[in-house]
């Protein structure tokens, strides 16, 4: 659809979803799927357009909201897109998350006739992102994990629970997080989903629906070994015995089950391809 799409006039596939639903992997192997098509995509992602942190909007507690569509310098983004689709060479911006700010390591982008660029992120369907006289250039793609395993006929598995599991594992062996750090962001990530994200799922052209019926139970014994960490006398730990709860109903399943190109490997380690 994408290949008919680009013989439309499509230059852009935008992809877009709430945390933890599996953006990157998805632009990734779409990527070689476009290729395999006699296309030639170009993966860009949104997280390296944030602003310095220092400029980050406060949420109403004071703390950095990382959610808000004016985290990223839309400025500089609508300036080496219009660059890039006009032919010019294009040193790309690296967020360095360590650091807090963005810097440049000469990853230099062109884009040829035939060339497609497939953006993604979290504000990647917000009409504030792309410039309107580009708009009609863009193809847009939401993703979601919208599991519809049920632990009984009466109780279903929640798709954010879902998410959380995902992100805490993945924050654990690629950032340090504990559990704790990623319980007490989780209210943050969900209301800036309500406000930046949930509004423009409707403008897609197609939705992607990234929930695996294994993957809880390949979590299982990751999300637990992080959860048992959390201590009484903290506000996360309530939230932490709920997940535990829920995972006692889950048979854990080995994680060699799991493909290395599955969307999955992106949280839980073991890919084949490089974040």
């Amino acid at each position: 659809e994408i290949a008919e799409a680009y013989e439309r006039g499509v230059r852009i596939v935008l992809v877009a979803g709430p945390s933890s639903s599996g953006k990157t992997t998805f632009t990734k192997r779409l990527r070689l799927q476009l290729m395999a098509n006699y296309l030639r995509p170009h993966q860009l992602s949104l997280d390296n357009y944030f602003v310095a942190r220092e400029f980050t909007p406060l949420d109403d507690k004071g703390e950095y909201d990382y959610e808000h569509i004016e985290a990223l310098d839309l400025e500089l983004f609508a300036s080496d897109l219009r660059r890039l689709l006009a032919g010019e060479l294009v040193d790309m911006p690296i967020f360095d998350f360590n650091q807090g700010a963005r810097v440049y390591q000469k990853e230099l982008l062109q884009l040829g006739e035939g060339d497609l660029l497939l953006i993604e992120g979290i504000h990647a369907l917000n009409p504030r992102l792309i410039p309107e006289d580009l708009q009609p250039l863009t193809y847009n793609i939401y993703i979601s994990a919208l599991t519809a395993i049920g632990l009984d006929a009466h109780n279903r598995i929640p798709s954010t629970d879902i998410r959380l599991l995902r992100r805490m594992v993945r924050d654990h062996k690629y950032r340090g997080y504990s559990a704790i750090d990623t319980i007490s962001r989780w209210h943050s990530v969900r209301a800036g989903e309500e406000r930046w994200i949930f509004p423009y799922q409707q403008r897609a052209n197609v939705l992607f629906n990234s929930a695996l019926m294994y993957e809880v139970a390949v979590l299982k014994t990751l999300a637990e070994r992080i959860l048992y960490q959390v201590p009484a006398c903290v506000h996360e730990y309530s939230e932490a015995r709920r997940l535990l709860r829920f995972l006692e109903h889950v048979r854990p399943a080995p994680f060699d089950v799991v493909p290395s190109t599955s969307l999955l490997r992106e949280f839980i380690g073991g890919s084949s391809f490089h974040y």
